[in-house]
């Protein structure tokens, strides 16, 4: 589920981008913010999750990380004119963290 919801987050904001913008911003936006955050979600992480961590950050920055992605993600389905599934994607982003409050404990715990 975390991997579906993370493209599906991607998805949002090309759709986003390709929808808020006309000629070659909407090309831009529509390639580079779904870059620019799969970027930023596969190099700030935390150490052997999984592999090494390309930059290791603290479990609780990690999950400011994680909460950006998702909630930008979000407000992109809604500023793109799609608030019912803006409602629903965040509705399954917070119960999937609900669900695996194990691993949200966990990364709370994680200074370094």
């Amino acid at each position: 589920l975390s991997f579906a919801l993370e493209l599906a987050a991607l998805a949002a904001m090309a759709s986003w981008g390709w929808v808020a913008h006309d000629g070659a911003a909407r090309w831009l936006w529509a390639a580079g913010l779904p870059l620019l955050a799969a970027a930023v979600w596969g190099v700030f992480r935390i150490p052997n999750d999984p592999g090494d961590a390309p930059v290791a950050v603290p479990g609780p920055v990690r999950l400011l990380i994680e909460a950006a992605v998702f909630g930008g993600a979000t407000g992109c389905l809604y500023a793109a004119g799609r608030p019912a599934l803006a409602a629903v994607f965040g509705g399954i982003v917070l119960l999937h963290y609900v669900a695996s409050y194990d691993r949200v404990a966990r990364l709370l715990r994680i200074r370094r």
